[in-house]
């Protein structure tokens, strides 16, 4: 029997679904989604080991404002409404202020998402836990991995925006492209299909 992971990088993501679509995302749909596309092109069946979704909690000032209150308690309850899905893993990594911007807003940098996702593919896939895993993602910095995984005999399949998004800017790394096994666009009408 094939086994599958899905490695979701949560910004990423949300700046696909969200900022680009504006659909909002059932993530149960989402990784089934998944799970039956992966399917259709296996000729064993494939069991779901776990979803893993990467993010941040978001930022918060030392006198954090009514707003800044209200997206941490809307993110954490997102949070925990995934961990209560089946075979879901929620990872969270931390957002580092850098200062401010020219406009006094805060420059965060996310820390430790792309590591704990690279450590995670890198790790089931050296200790033959999958043969097929997915990356919901867009950075070259997973490429790493994604080469170890390919070593050790994974499929590697690569869900991915448009080539630019509505800014026209790109929103992946032709390398990780180029890397992947299996390329799925996340179109408007396949996120429409699993949205809430």
């Amino acid at each position: 029997m094939a086994r599958l992971a899905i490695f979701i990088d949560g910004g990423y993501m949300r700046a696909i679904a969200y900022n680009e679509y504006f659909v909002r995302v059932d993530y149960s749909k989402f990784a089934n989604k998944i799970l039956r596309a992966v399917a259709n092109k296996t000729a064993d069946p494939v069991d779901l080991l776990r979803t893993y979704y990467y993010d941040c909690l978001p930022f918060q000032s030392e006198n954090p404002t009514i707003e800044e209150r209200s997206a941490l308690s809307g993110t954490r309850s997102f949070f925990h409404a995934l961990q209560r899905i089946e075979r879901f893993t929620v990872r969270e990594g931390r957002l580092a202020f850098r200062g401010l911007d020219s406009m006094g807003k805060p420059v965060l940098q996310q820390k430790r998402v792309d590591l704990m996702l690279g450590l995670d593919l890198a790790t089931l896939s050296v200790k033959n836990r999958i043969t097929h895993a997915v990356l919901v993602a867009g950075d070259s910095d997973f490429l790493p991995a994604v080469e170890l995984a390919k070593q050790e005999g994974i499929a590697v399949w690569l869900f991915h925006g448009p080539r630019v998004d509505n800014k026209g800017d790109s929103t992946f790394a032709d390398e990780l492209w180029l890397a992947s096994d299996e390329r799925v666009e996340l179109t408007k009408e396949l996120l429409e299909s699993v949205a809430l």
